[in-house]
């Protein structure tokens, strides 16, 4: 079971195994990378800045479920772990995630804090998250959940994908949408899509041209 090789995974670092990320000397010894201030080299800039579009394209592709560039940000042996949703590889992540999303008429996902430890071509991330989920109508409902992901990278061939990526929950709030009353400042603006209607493929030519969110 998948549940059970991340649960290897964590068990094995955690007794300086042979598994990913195996802690250098552990807590006490902080002989590996380091939260505290200190120089950075121009390699692990150009790391932490492959990181960071890797989890803004995760959310990219999330909202307007573009399922193969979400594909292409995990490693094949990855494994994502949603807790009770979900914790499997990537196909079945792929495979499983339509008909999650089918649920809401909108999700918005967005990424604040973004701390990362870097040794070699491996690392780890801590990503603050809030992610906005709308029901579809009449009675709409908003649902809002604020957690981390706590991932872990391997950079192969030059490339950082996911390789070990999970959801802690910090809080969540769920509410009714208040009902509209008269004109607002939204009236005649651009709605937003969850697929590739969205107004951004056909305002944008790059980005048009790389979406392929064709359900699998």
């Amino acid at each position: 079971m998948a549940e059970d090789r991340l649960s290897a995974d964590i068990l094995s670092d955690a007794s300086g195994g042979a598994g990913m990320g195996a802690p250098r000397g552990g807590l006490a010894g902080k002989t590996g990378p380091s939260l505290e201030p200190r120089p950075m080299t121009v390699e692990e800039m150009l790391d932490r800045q492959a990181l960071q579009q890797l989890a803004w394209s995760y959310c990219h592709a999330c909202d307007r479920q573009d399922f193969k560039l979400l594909r292409s940000l995990y490693h094949d042996d990855a494994i994502d772990d949603h807790g009770p949703m979900f914790c499997g590889g990537p196909d079945e992540y792929i495979a499983w995630l339509p008909s999650m999303l089918a649920n809401w008429s909108l999700t918005s996902h967005m990424i604040t804090n973004m701390l990362f430890l870097i040794d070699g071509d491996e690392a780890e991330g801590e990503l603050y998250a809030i992610a906005y989920h709308r029901t579809h109508g009449p009675d709409q409902r908003e649902v809002i959940a604020g957690g981390r992901y706590v991932d872990r990278y391997q950079k192969r061939d030059g490339v950082w994908r996911f390789w070990r990526r999970s959801l802690v929950l910090d809080w969540m709030e769920n509410r009714a949408v208040p009902p509209s009353e008269g004109p607002g400042i939204d009236d005649g603006l651009s709605v937003g899509r969850p697929d590739g209607s969205d107004p951004l493929f056909s305002r944008l030519p790059f980005f048009g041209a790389q979406y392929g969110g064709a359900r699998p």
